[in-house]
């Protein structure tokens, strides 16, 4: 699914790109509002192109244009966006590593963070960009431990088999701890091979079991058992195997926070992740520090420098009314009225406000949800109307319709079109009560830290039937016993008391007034 915050432009023609760009260099001054408009409303494939056409029609070099009529920051930004993926990896690389001093910041952040096929593009963009084999050179200019595991991330040879073995999680939980906690110094090969070796799921589980076996994350044990621009590393290695958004949005929050910006980092990270991930990074962004990316950027530079990295962003995640009227359509309608309508046909016992719709039609609600998000742009309202009107029975159908008709899962197609809000709220509602449910609780407990309130709010609240299915629902999603999870991530009375919740075993009889008197007693 596409979350990038850039997308094609639709109806794009490189040769009338090309001449656009040329116009606004053209002459005395530039004209930069129509460059940074050009340029950050097309993706680097079109970029890319539209180098070619430029140079094809003028016979000159766009960048190297770029770079003489624009100036400081806002001209990095533009330049950097001219460049391939890959290419602009490399230059940044190159000038971590080049003159007096490394940037290891930089070496980490890219290099942890990156997947095996984009690394080995880096590395082959590296040798055709300067000639130069990028693994001697960071050879060349890091050393020991830290430098042995870049080594290792260079060569892009991370396992990607989906296939995870209990066993082998087991096994490797119990090296991690016998190399560090349980042992007199450290043995950091092991760090090293395991952390960058074994795939993202392993390694997720892998932490999972670490935490039940040492009673403490491995975040924690890697701070105190590493240290220095290793100890950097391998921690940004561990935040990117749980959520490489989280990484960037914490990179992302310091490179601007406090006095001072650091430009560099902002702008390798708009550009780098602007067609991969921008728009879960937002989301991680606004709800960790309660403000949006957008918004931080707007207060944090000035200028043309500011419009480009704000079309970047893509938008703002603080204005719902401005930038996602219809979550707050959609929450007017799931909240007006918390009463019953007289005129309802709904059975006395449902005090609900969304009920089955009368004559309905999946095939057809399959159809309105395809053309809502076929062609450019999406119709939201069609969306809102389909799925806000339907009973989540109704909504499992529609699914299944959708999927029968056009070969296609709903579910992704709702998450590439939808953003922020509005698509937490349409995807929350496409989920079954017990599979979402099961989402909320396992993101509760997942990562360091834990939603206590989240914890509380579900487990107090569900019946003995709702709890099963929420069990039920959680295994088959996470491969994993909710009440394992709980366990691992609680504890004292308060596990103790969400584990009795977890099991589902309240006691639905009738009323006995003599067993009441001894429970109060």
């Amino acid at each position: 699914v596409y979350r990038g915050s850039v997308k094609d432009f639709p109806g794009f023609d490189a040769s009338q790109d090309a001449e656009a760009l040329y116009n606004a260099m053209k002459g005395f001054g530039s004209d930069k509002e129509a460059i940074l408009d050009l340029i950050t409303s097309r993706s680097n494939k079109q970029r890319v192109e539209i180098c070619q056409a430029y140079k094809s029609l003028y016979g000159k070099d766009l960048i190297a244009d770029l770079k003489y009529e624009l100036t400081g920051k806002f001209e990095r930004l533009i330049v950097s966006l001219m460049r391939p993926p890959a290419y602009s990896d490399a230059k940044e690389i190159k000038d971590a590593i080049a003159g007096i001093g490394t940037d290891e910041k930089c070496l980490i952040e890219i290099l942890a963070s990156r997947t095996n096929q984009e690394v080995h593009d880096l590395v082959a963009a590296y040798k055709d960009a300067y000639e130069r084999d990028l693994e001697a050179d960071i050879v060349g200019d890091t050393s020991g431990h830290f430098k042995k595991m870049l080594v290792v991330l260079l060569q892009g040879t991370r396992e990607e088999d989906d296939v995870v073995s209990e066993d082998l999680v087991e096994q490797d939980a119990k090296d991690l701890l016998e190399a560090g906690e349980l042992k007199w110094g450290t043995d950091e090969a092991q760090f090293i091979y395991i952390l960058g070796r074994r795939s993202k799921q392993h390694l997720r589980l892998v932490f999972d079991e670490y935490l039940k076996i040492s009673g403490k994350p491995i975040e924690r044990s890697i701070r105190g058992e590493l240290s220095g621009d290793f100890e950097k590393l391998m921690l940004a290695v561990v935040k990117c195997i749980r959520s490489t958004a989280e990484y960037f949005a914490e990179r992302l929050y310091k490179a601007m926070k406090g006095m001072g910006t650091r430009d560099n980092t902002l702008i390798r990270i708009m550009v780098s992740r602007s067609e991969i991930d921008m728009l879960d990074i937002r989301e991680v962004f606004r709800t960790k520090y309660d403000k949006s990316l957008y918004n931080m950027i707007k207060e944090d530079t000035s200028g043309e420098y500011k419009k480009a990295l704000l079309k970047l962003c893509g938008g703002d995640d603080d204005a719902a009314g401005e930038f996602f009227p219809e979550a707050g359509q959609v929450a007017y309608r799931l909240g007006q009225s918390r009463g019953m309508n007289p005129n309802s046909s709904v059975p006395p016992q449902l005090r609900g406000t969304v009920h089955p719709v009368g004559s309905f039609n999946d095939d057809g609600d399959a159809q309105v949800l395809r053309k809502a998000m076929k062609g450019l742009g999406t119709d939201e309202g069609a969306i809102i109307e389909v799925v806000t009107q339907r009973s989540n029975a109704q909504r499992q159908q529609i699914l299944k319709a959708y999927k029968a008709h056009y070969g296609r899962d709903l579910m992704a197609d709702l998450k590439s079109e939808l953003s922020g809000s509005l698509a937490k709220l349409i995807l929350g509602l496409m989920l079954t009560p017990a599979q979402y449910d099961a989402k909320q609780l396992r993101k509760a407990v997942e990562g360091a830290g834990t939603d206590e309130s989240v914890l509380i709010e579900i487990m107090a609240t569900r019946n003995n039937q709702e709890i099963a299915a929420i069990n039920k629902a959680y295994q088959e999603a996470y491969h994993k016993r909710l009440e394992d999870d709980l366990s691992s991530d609680t504890s004292g009375h308060f596990k103790r008391i969400l584990v009795s919740l977890a099991l589902g075993n309240r006691d639905e009889g009738p009323e006995n007034l003599t067993q009441a008197h001894e429970d109060a007693k």
